[in-house]
């Protein structure tokens, strides 16, 4: 059976289940494994990085392909059957945003572990899509971080801004709580197959550095079903909740944007604010979670008078900012010389990405000049697709200058005198141009083309 029919049955299947779970959004799915079947898991297959880092086992995409039927086969039967074991992840840390001590703990499944998840996470998401809140984007087929910020720019333009809660959930996948996690799933999965499968990996051990340990609590970063499971907890912890309780009971308009822990609320009214503000750390905390009590924040952020001559307000009633998915959000001047939301990249991101360029050039400036170049394009077409939205043109040409004067800095290492005159550096830029900065994100052509 080829690879585009295995698509169409699991499409048609995936359909079935989302009709289903639309118009009984109360009800639980007793029945689901017997949708995990070979052509499942070939889809499955398919859709899994082949690229990504090996698991405890070592075993590469390539060496699971070498005897895929027969692969999957044993998979599906042990699956089925309860036999499979969910082995230990491995961990990594990798820095973290705005920090060169703290570090991200990564979890890295098996690859045979990542198909097994897949499939289990492509019946889940056919159930919970119908269920989730627009409010939601992180980690959802359709959506992505670009959309999360077009939403919340469209919003806190038509509201003129008003009082923006940053929220910071602190260790959010070390210290979901298993407990709570399973009631949430048991509202709409009680098939005994896939909850057996959630559990196995919510308990499997986690090898870091050599030693084994089982946490009690938390869901590895870097699983291929982690995402999912914190959007359902998340849902029902904050999108829900607020939809259903918090927004009727509000005097001002409000919104919620929420990337799958990151996630900032919007008020019109002062009031408003300062009561959610007060009842948030006792809602995640109902649930075993915590607020970061210094990141988690109450922002003014009006929109400034509108006068002709542009003065700033005082300082007790001027706009501050705050920072969602990588950027800094504040009022600035269009070209028009009026009031609208702007985004430029955060500092401590733009920091992080300078200084993993310089380490980069560092450890490969003996490369030819060629391959160098090669690899730093790459670094920054990489950087502008993501960060080349509307207004934030200057941080991106202050990035492509400070690649390339770090570039120049240990390309001068080679020589014996230590440094590359500008004028020459210059000479080898034409040669070996880098690309130019882009902003490949517009609000307004989004506008324009919908």
């Amino acid at each position: 059976m080829t690879k585009t029919s295995d698509f169409e049955i699991v499409s048609t299947r995936q359909q079935r289940i989302a009709e289903l779970a639309k118009q009984s959004p109360r009800m639980g799915f007793i029945s689901l494994n017997h949708h995990l079947d070979l052509p499942w898991l070939r889809e499955a297959y398919r859709r899994t990085r082949k690229d990504g880092a090996v698991g405890v086992d070592g075993q590469t995409a390539a060496d699971y392909e070498a005897n895929l039927e027969e692969n999957l086969r044993a998979l599906l039967e042990r699956a089925k059957s309860g036999t499979y074991f969910a082995p230990p992840v491995r961990r990594v840390h990798i820095p973290k945003a705005g920090s060169q001590t703290e570090t991200r703990p990564i979890g890295i499944p098996t690859f045979e572990d990542k198909v097994l998840q897949r499939a289990v996470v492509m019946v889940l998401e056919a159930i919970y899509e119908q269920d989730f809140h627009d409010c939601s984007y992180g980690f959802r087929p359709g959506r992505s971080a670009h959309d999360a910020l077009n939403a919340l720019w469209q919003q806190t333009m038509q509201n003129g801004g008003g009082w923006i809660l940053e929220l910071d959930i602190r260790k959010f996948f070390d210290e979901l709580d298993h407990a709570h996690l399973r009631e949430f799933l048991r509202r709409r999965v009680r098939d005994g197959v896939l909850l057996r499968l959630i559990g196995k990996w919510l308990n499997a051990g986690v090898l870091d550095e050599g030693t084994l340990s089982y946490p009690e609590a938390g869901s590895p970063q870097g699983g291929v079903v982690s995402p999912v499971l914190s959007n359902v907890f998340l849902h029902y912890v904050l999108d829900d909740w607020f939809a259903r309780e918090v927004q009727p009971r509000l005097k001002g308009r409000a919104f919620l944007i929420r990337y799958a822990d990151d996630a900032v609320i919007g008020l019109t009214d002062e009031r408003d604010a300062r009561r959610v503000l007060d009842v948030l750390p006792k809602r995640f905390g109902r649930y075993g979670l915590r607020l970061h009590p210094e990141k988690t924040r109450l922002v003014r952020f009006h929109r400034p008078p509108r006068r002709s001559d542009h003065k700033r307000p005082p300082p007790d009633r001027a706009p501050g900012t705050f920072e969602l998915l990588g950027f800094t959000h504040y009022w600035g001047l269009s070209r028009k010389g009026n009031w609208v939301v702007k985004r430029k990249t955060a500092r401590s991101r733009l920091t992080r990405a300078l200084r993993t360029v310089a380490q980069w050039c560092r450890r490969y400036r003996h490369l030819p000049i060629a391959e160098q170049h090669r690899t730093l394009n790459r670094k920054l077409q990489g950087h502008f697709a993501y960060y080349g939205i509307t207004s934030n043109a200057p941080a991106l040409w202050r990035f492509r200058r400070e690649v390339a004067r770090i570039w120049r800095k240990w390309l001068s290492r080679r020589r014996r005198d230590g440094t590359i005159p500008w004028p020459r550096f210059n000479r080898l830029l034409e040669r070996y141009p880098l690309p130019r900065a882009v902003v490949i994100h517009s609000v307004y052509r989004r506008a324009a083309n919908p």
